[in-house]
């Protein structure tokens, strides 16, 4: 049996926390919106969390991109 690539497992790790951080984002984004509007919150306090679900989206996608450019050496 062959043992596994630690590069190989580092990269699947990263992977799965791309993942993770991409579904939780979006749930606790729609679930932040959802929230605001039934509770009234202000425009300000709405906008916050999109900013850190946008910036919560930009960490995935470099991260997406550091695994590409791995893969393609």
């Amino acid at each position: 049996m062959q043992r596994p690539d630690p590069v190989e497992m580092k990269r699947a790790a990263q992977t799965r926390l791309v993942a993770f951080v991409i579904a939780g984002t979006m749930i606790l984004w729609m679930g932040a919106q959802w929230l605001g509007g039934r509770l009234g919150w202000e425009t300000r306090f709405v906008f916050l969390f999109d900013f850190a679900a946008i910036a919560a989206f930009v960490w995935a996608m470099v991260v997406t991109y550091q695994i590409w450019r791995g893969r393609q050496r």
